[in-house]
């Protein structure tokens, strides 16, 4: 078993999308797991000899795959990453050890010892996420700063991260300095444009970053945008 003493993890945000994911039980606990992993594009397949009823129906819409029977170490054939997160600890033990055995990322539902990779607790403001992690010390705390980072963080980050996404190629385009780019951002996310977009004024924070990038590559520097 690995020591619990161990330097802080290492953050990443992972493309899960096709990939193959396999959640070892059928609670409540595998279920919120299974979610986030379904949300991010992940392949699921849930082994377990019984599953609640969240998870019986996302099987019944064809979103999860389940295998009702006991793990296997064969059933992390394939897989990328896996979770354990039954409530009983000896048959986390042994996914663990399946996983790690396989170099397949793992990790044990209140085990951190045994987890190669914690599952934060996410702020998402669309394309926009905020990762919270206590390293497995307190998922208590992380949901608790995760409520306080949500009351902080208006909704309308993500119609800014949406504006910045539709925009990002022409700015490369247009201002192929890396400095030039640098600073246009930098005055686009401290100014009015992106005040604009936060409030729901995406029409004027569109004009407005266009008129700006026009008058940034015509003088090849940025200037107050407006």
């Amino acid at each position: 078993m690995r020591s619990a003493s161990r330097p802080p993890l290492f953050p990443a945000f992972l493309d899960l999308r096709g990939k193959r994911a396999v959640v070892v039980g059928g609670g409540e606990v595998a279920a919120r797991k299974a979610r986030a992993l379904e949300r991010c594009g992940a392949t699921l397949t849930i082994v377990a000899p019984e599953i609640c009823a969240a998870l019986a129906e996302r099987v019944r819409h064809g979103v999860v795959r389940h295998r009702a029977k006991r793990f296997e170490e064969g059933d992390l054939a394939g897989a990328e990453l896996a979770v354990a997160a039954t409530d009983d600890e000896r048959v986390n033990a042994i996914v663990a050890d399946a996983a790690h055995s396989a170099r397949i990322a793992v990790n044990v539902a209140d085990d951190p010892a045994r987890s190669s990779f914690a599952m934060a607790s996410v702020v998402e403001r669309g394309p926009v996420q905020i990762a919270i992690s206590t390293s497995g010390a307190s998922p208590a705390l992380a949901r608790r700063l995760r409520a306080r980072i949500e009351g902080a963080i208006p909704e309308g980050y993500a119609a800014l991260a949406e504006l910045a996404a539709r925009y990002r190629a022409a700015v490369i385009r247009r201002l192929p300095d890396p400095g030039s780019r640098r600073r246009f951002w930098e005055r686009v996310m401290e100014g009015p444009i992106a005040a604009h977009a936060i409030e729901g004024r995406t029409d004027e924070a569109r004009e407005a970053l266009e008129s700006a990038l026009d008058r940034a590559s015509v003088e090849g520097t940025h200037p107050e945008a407006k």
